[in-house]
């Protein structure tokens, strides 16, 4: 490709080259984890261990897909603010059956 930059678009082919590359690695980075997930599956794991090795690993996934294809990478501190609100907010939504459910044990001894 050459090094010139497109007058439609302003971009050099040795960005879009780069970019490109970025994506595949992405790509194959999600594919190795997806492999890595069904080949936890078969572990004799407990079910606890096993939810959190998969949590870990979608987690991972779902930074990679946010972060790259939907370019969050590159965005201001305000995206990272809300979206660590969000974060918050489902840690909270995850451990509120616990929470109460320890109350509701603890009112009835």
């Amino acid at each position: 490709m050459s090094d010139h930059a497109d007058p439609a678009t302003g971009h050099h082919a040795v960005d879009i080259d780069k970019h490109v590359r970025v994506y595949i690695t992405v790509f194959v980075a999600l594919m190795v984890l997806t492999v890595i997930t069904v080949a936890i599956s078969y572990l004799d794991l407990s079910v606890p261990m096993a939810v959190t090795i998969a949590m870990f690993v979608a987690v991972v996934k779902g930074s990679l897909v946010a972060g790259y294809f939907m370019h969050l990478v590159s965005e201001k501190k305000l995206i990272y603010a809300v979206m660590l609100l969000t974060v918050a907010f489902f840690i909270v939504l995850m451990a509120l059956p616990v929470i109460t459910h320890n109350i509701g044990y603890w009112i009835n001894e």
